[in-house]
């Protein structure tokens, strides 16, 4: 057998990477998190901990995307009528209807996003990075966009100085070429002979 290019060995490893995001928090600690309970069927179903948030969502967890990222903002878990998870709840709604990912992993990556920028001194709140997001996605119609794509270009905008409002600008203006070079008239096509 052949041994394996750099360059297989390099994309299997983004691979092994990308899986690895979308497992959440499966962690030896994540077990902790679930007790298990009985559905009015009585099987056995997973139900998460009131007093505890996860790290991260995992695909089986059935927390509330909206409600556990209000919590992790506000460093506790959050009633699911309170004000922040109803807004978090619609921000979700929205953003939903604009970017491949589920809400699930639109809450992963707000709050990966959210520590990053905090890392480098520039916080922002959950809404706003989903709204913001959202709404530069949602122009795009039934081309739904990448979410963690996004991410990653605003946060890399961000750690080269610009402000929210800019970095949204930009970000605008790479999904819309048109906004940043509006399109202007195009010029009569020259005949052989140089004549218009």
């Amino acid at each position: 057998m052949r041994p394996l290019t750099a360059g297989l060995a390099a994309g299997l490893a983004a691979l092994l990477v990308l899986s690895a995001c979308d497992r959440g928090g499966e962690t030896s600690g994540a077990a902790s998190n679930a007790a298990p309970d009985r559905g009015d069927d009585g099987a056995v179903v997973a139900s998460t901990s009131e007093d505890h948030l996860a790290d991260w969502l995992s695909p089986t967890d059935g927390t509330d995307p909206a409600r556990w990222l209000a919590g992790r903002e506000a460093g506790h878990p959050l009633p699911a009528d309170a004000a922040a998870v109803r807004e978090l709840r619609e921000a979700l709604d929205r953003a939903r209807s604009a970017f491949v990912e589920d809400k699930r992993m639109i809450a992963n990556r707000t709050v990966q996003l959210g520590q990053m920028l905090s890392e480098i001194g520039k916080t922002e709140s959950y809404r706003s990075l989903i709204d913001g997001l959202g709404g530069i996605a949602s122009v795009r119609g039934r081309h739904k966009s990448l979410y963690g794509e996004m991410c990653q270009h605003y946060y890399n905008t961000r750690s080269q100085g610009a402000d929210h409002a800019a970095a949204l600008a930009r970000l605008e203006a790479r999904e819309r070429p048109d906004i940043a070079a509006p399109e202007r008239p195009r010029e009569p096509e020259k005949q052989p002979g140089g004549q218009p």
